[in-house]
């Protein structure tokens, strides 16, 4: 397996790394591989010849392969970093018999954008398809869930670029305990003084946004309240929040306003008529399964029933799109148990459901205690199959794919998707993964990512992850995101 990974890390070769002639790769998996690579530049074509040794056993392969009509510098060293990863791929897969993984030699967080840029020059669907397989390897399932996915997102109204247009995310640190498999830096609730200060600290934040969207004539698309768990505040602390998040909008009604309640317990009546009366029109009601047996494994300190009273609530108000999040690949989980999940969620209707695929997260207490609980873990297989049910279900409910993405060290080197009903879909998750908006970060662990109208290119800055540092450091923080986006808009 590590001598795997050590191959699949050379999947992400940069630029400066692939000069034409010959590479050799040494230091592989403790010096069980090492490869010579020999690129060439004949008769505007790239030929890449690629040849694994493996030492202990002594034997060698070799693979070569090329591609002609290279228009460009540019473009033919991108040629060859893909005809080297494709290369690796097929002698990876005859030296360990190991298929590998379903996205072939993708390695990026957001397939969408390649495949958005595929179908510009007015390729059809079925040609990029086709392409995505031959050319990148992916799995036939995978290259038409990602084409499906950019087609319903091109179709969005909402998705179409608007140089001024911006969304923006709050972000609250605390939970009401941490998941076994998350490695953010929640922070159990503390004594009303402490979020008080940091209540504070978050509107110097809220009005120095305010003033970058007022400077720059800037148009809010979407709010997201995400964390953390923001439900987990108390019942004035988070009327406070969202007051302040009132005051910030001024005029402005976003098209959408996302709060993320994650768990059931962290909601209660008061919170919803909260959430109601401010004019939040999504919430994310997130179980992550529908085994008892699992929620106790993970530290969630809620039931089954807790979330099925809870979503009762929340579509009694006929206020909210309701979005529920599941993950596949949780410890102790088999396919079966993926099968009630989605059939109990299914009988909820709710607009959006999120499939993630388990990441064991740098951090987190999963990764932190692997060796305990690896049997635990299900096989990429059984997790693809659990994806597979949950696709299956989302159809019958005639929810279709809208947003991708993927992380590191997920499960079976998989996806997260989200499914919505048609109308229904998160603008906001849509312009976040596809990066086709300005995102303004606000509070702790929040990301700014600024979008040059013309030219697409990206300047983000980082809001710290831990809350005193936050606050102690706030003025020099608020600073950096002031220069980001004036780079951008000025």
């Amino acid at each position: 397996m590590q001598d795997i990974r050590a191959i699949m890390n050379l999947f992400q070769i940069g630029s400066a790394e692939l000069p034409l002639g010959r590479t050799v790769w040494q230091q592989l998996a403790k010096d069980s591989f090492y490869i010579d690579n020999y690129t060439a530049e004949e008769a505007n074509a790239i030929r890449v010849s690629t040849t694994v040794f493996v030492r202990e056993s002594g034997s060698t392969v070799s693979f070569e392969q090329a591609q002609h009509a290279v228009s460009s510098p540019a473009e033919a060293a991108k040629t060859a970093r893909r005809l080297v990863r494709l290369n690796l791929l097929v002698l990876m897969r005859r030296i360990t018999g190991e298929k590998g993984g379903p996205w072939g030699i993708l390695s990026g967080v957001r397939p969408g954008k390649m495949v958005r840029k595929l179908l510009e020059p007015g390729l059809t669907p079925e040609s990029v398809i086709d392409k995505l397989i031959d050319d990148y390897a992916l799995d036939q399932d995978k290259a038409e869930l990602i084409v499906e996915v950019v087609g319903r997102q091109n179709r969005l109204p909402q998705f179409r670029h608007n140089a001024r247009q911006i969304s923006v995310y709050i972000g609250i640190p605390y939970c009401p305990s941490r998941c076994l498999y998350c490695s953010f830096p929640g922070f159990a609730l503390p004594a009303e003084a402490a979020v008080g200060s940091f209540l504070t600290a978050l509107a110097m934040d809220l009005c120095a946004a305010r003033q970058l969207i007022n400077q720059y004539g800037l148009e809010i698309q979407t709010v997201y309240i995400g964390g953390g768990t923001p439900t987990s505040l108390l019942n004035e602390q988070f009327r406070q929040l969202l007051e302040m998040v009132k005051f910030f909008l001024g005029e402005t009604v976003p098209t959408e306003y996302t709060v993320e309640a994650g768990r059931p317990d962290s909601l209660n009546q008061v919170k919803l008529e909260l959430l109601k009366r401010y004019g939040v029109n999504r919430v994310s009601l997130n179980p992550q399964t529908m085994q008892e047996k699992t929620l106790k494994l993970i530290g969630r300190k809620h039931t089954v029933e807790d979330i099925i009273s809870m979503f009762q609530k929340l579509r009694s108000m006929d206020e909210f799109y309701i979005n529920m999040d599941i993950i596949a690949g949780l410890p102790g989980e088999t396919e079966a148990d993926m099968q009630d999940t989605v059939t109990r969620i299914a009988a909820l209707h709710p607009d959006n459901v999120t499939v993630h695929t388990l990441a064991l997260k740098k951090g987190s207490r999963l990764k932190m205690s692997l060796e305990e609980c690896s049997e635990l873990l299900p096989g990429r297989q059984t997790t693809e199959n659990m994806l597979a049910i949950a696709r299956q279900a989302m159809a019958e409910l005639n929810m279709h794919p809208y947003y991708l993405y993927r992380q590191k060290y997920m499960s079976g080197n998989l996806e997260n998707v989200g499914y919505a009903k048609a109308g229904t879909e998160c603008i906001y998750n849509v312009q976040i993964m596809e990066e086709n908006q300005t995102i303004l970060g606000i509070g702790p662990a929040a990301t700014t990512k600024a979008v040059q109208p013309l030219t697409g290119q990206i300047k983000n800055c980082y809001h710290p992850k831990d809350v005193h540092t936050y606050m102690k450091n706030l003025t020099t923080y608020l600073a950096e995101r002031n220069a980001v986006i004036a780079g951008v808009f000025e």
